[in-house]
């Protein structure tokens, strides 16, 4: 009888010493600070070799990229080349030439602790330099009694070099990841024309990074669409009041 109450005693004290350590276990877990990562994501824009499929006239490509700063702040950059023809009634000239854009992107999306998904809104500050050849052009002609006479303002083949454009773009989009640090992005592209230097008694009709320009009006659009990867450069502990915050909201809910 003594050994069967002994070898009771001794199942309950082994009981109570397991779940003492293992809410011993749960609390230091509780304690251990929550890290953040702040990956560099890198990608490239795939509309440009859809563009390039589909219209003849076109080359371009660019690259993009951001790099976490806070909880909520990006840095970010996209830099690439383009090449793009236009054959219009009065003139047919090519542009060729790269660009950098320079900027930061705000997340204004919540996302739950290691998660890293996005609905930016940003700005990017745009710089090109380019060169334009002038294929072909022809003067509009008044004078109706004259049929199909061109007059160049150019030799055909005339080539203008160090060209550029400043712009500010006014970005809006979302990020999403796909698969582990894989992210699909699309945004959108607001611009507004600072300054340029054309070519003499010519325009820039179409510059790197901007696209089209009109001569009336110096706000155009744009658009793009990634696919980029994730690279994890360090992580850092979630600041207390933060976790608080965070705690009182999900309470409240």
């Amino acid at each position: 009888m003594l050994r069967y109450i002994t070898s009771i005693l001794t199942v309950l004290i082994c009981s109570v010493s397991f779940a003492q350590d293992t809410e011993t276990a749960t609390v230091a877990n509780d304690t251990l600070p929550k890290l953040d990562t702040f990956p560099l994501r890198v990608g490239i824009d795939i509309s440009k070799p859809i563009r390039m499929l589909l219209e003849d006239d076109y080359q371009g490509i660019e690259i993009a990229a951001d790099f976490r700063l806070t909880r909520k702040f990006y840095i970010a950059a996209e830099l690439g080349t383009e090449k793009k023809t236009v054959d219009e009634d009065q003139l047919n000239f090519t542009t060729e030439g790269s660009f950098v854009k320079l900027g930061f992107d705000f997340n204004a999306y919540e996302n739950w602790f290691g998660m890293e998904n996005a609905i930016i809104v940003g700005m990017r500050y745009g710089f090109s330099t380019h060169k334009q050849t002038l294929n072909r052009y022809r003067t509009y002609q008044t004078n109706q009694h004259v049929d199909d006479v061109s007059v160049l303002t150019q030799t055909p083949g005339t080539e203008f070099s160090s060209l550029n454009g400043h712009w500010v773009e006014v970005v809006a989009g979302v990020k999403v990841e796909v698969l582990d640090n894989i992210y699909m992005g699309f945004s959108l592209r607001l611009n507004r024309l600072l300054s340029t230097k054309e070519p003499e008694n010519f325009q820039n009709l179409f510059i790197p990074g901007f696209n089209k320009v009109t001569t009336d009006n110096n706000v155009g659009a744009g658009f793009n669409y990634t696919i980029s990867y994730s690279i994890p450069i360090y992580k850092k502990a979630r600041k207390k009041k933060v976790e608080e915050s965070e705690e009182e909201d999900t309470d409240e809910e």
